[in-house]
């Protein structure tokens, strides 16, 4: 799964880089440890690639409040288009989400030991996500989950699940700019695309905050 993340990025360079129209509701950065139920970068169509800010946790239409049921932060590859709350926006309403790296947790009796994993080459790593509003009472939220399948190589050592990572060749074909076939994408990066390192402990807490939270420590 994907829990947290960083990104650094600013707002004006994540338009340049996505050729996206930047709304007026996005979050500060940097933020070096983005949490679920807060407000994430997105880059979602509507007449053209947008980027606006989102609520990370995917609202299925029937929740009559938020937090009516389970926290959606991800969707699993191998169901999404199965599962009631996520088949319609796996058909029409796909994202990008962009960061630059995640974190994860491996676990020994004693606690719970954190990792970031970015992309190997330096580049910004971008997940793929899908939205959705969700609207009760007259009060409208833009949601998203991020997209997860099962993970291979290295990564499988530290979690069995890993974020759909897509190259900026994908990014039209997942946003269905490029026709159908989206569904080729999701699959685990390859061995060479993500590189990782422990992190500092503080991260445990979702109220850390700093640039510190993503350099690596000696182990």
């Amino acid at each position: 799964m994907c829990g947290r993340f960083a990104v650094t990025l600013p707002p004006d360079a994540m338009a340049r880089l996505f050729e996206a129209v930047p709304g007026n509701d996005l979050p500060d950065v940097p933020n070096y440890n983005v949490c679920p139920t807060t407000q994430v970068h997105v880059v979602f169509g509507d007449e053209g690639r947008r980027l606006g800010g989102m609520r990370w946790g995917f609202i299925p239409h029937w929740y009559k409040a938020p937090n009516d049921g389970p926290l959606l932060i991800n969707a699993r590859a191998e169901t999404i288009a199965d599962k009631p709350a996520f088949r319609a926006a796996c058909r029409s309403r796909r994202c990008l989400i962009p960061s630059d790296g995640f974190y994860e947790w491996t676990r020994t009796k004693e606690e719970k030991l954190p990792w970031f994993i970015r992309r190997a080459d330096g580049e910004p790593l971008v997940m793929a996500g899908i939205w959705q509003d969700w609207e009760r009472d007259g009060e409208t939220l833009r949601t998203c989950a991020i997209v997860t399948t099962e993970a291979t190589g290295p990564m499988a050592e530290i979690h069995h699940r890993v974020p759909v990572i897509l190259d900026p060749a994908a990014w039209a074909l997942w946003l269905g700019e490029e026709g159908k076939g989206a569904a080729t994408l999701m699959q685990p990066p390859g061995d060479e695309v993500l590189a990782f390192h422990r992190v500092d402990k503080a991260v445990n807490s979702n109220r850390a905050s700093g640039p510190e939270l993503i350099e690596p420590i000696e182990v």
